[in-house]
């Protein structure tokens, strides 16, 4: 039995050819799968995706997330949302004002002053 590497990364181009030389030669997933050092069960699933979608379905969707929800701390993806994450926390701020407190601080420190208390000059 051939020693596999842990988490090759290959391209949709390498799976291609590895596939390729599977359907052209026939020879068995398994063989192919100890050839190139992985399962036989990830080159069964390039295999399937291939046969749906082609190369391009054979791309890696690692690391390809963008962006995050606004306000849970994740970083905008573009610079509207950048724009809008802004607007949203000026907003929040002017409502607090209106309320007539401030927050100083942050996480565990943070503190809500009253207006009236506070030293603003």
């Amino acid at each position: 039995m051939i020693r596999r590497e842990k988490n090759i990364m290959r391209t949709a181009f390498e799976k291609e050819a590895i596939i390729q030389e599977h359907l052209n030669t026939k020879i068995t997933t398994r063989a192919i799968a100890e050839k190139y050092g992985t399962t036989q069960s990830v080159f069964n699933k390039w295999l399937r995706k291939y046969r749906e979608g082609g190369i391009d379905a054979l791309k890696s969707k690692t690391g390809k997330k963008t962006g995050g929800t606004k306000g849970q701390g994740k970083r905008a993806s573009t610079e509207i949302d950048k724009l809008k994450l802004e607007l949203l926390k000026k907003d929040i701020e002017v409502a607090r004002l209106k309320k007539g407190y401030l927050v100083k601080g942050a996480g565990a420190r943070k503190e809500y002053v009253t207006i009236f208390d506070a030293n603003m000059k």
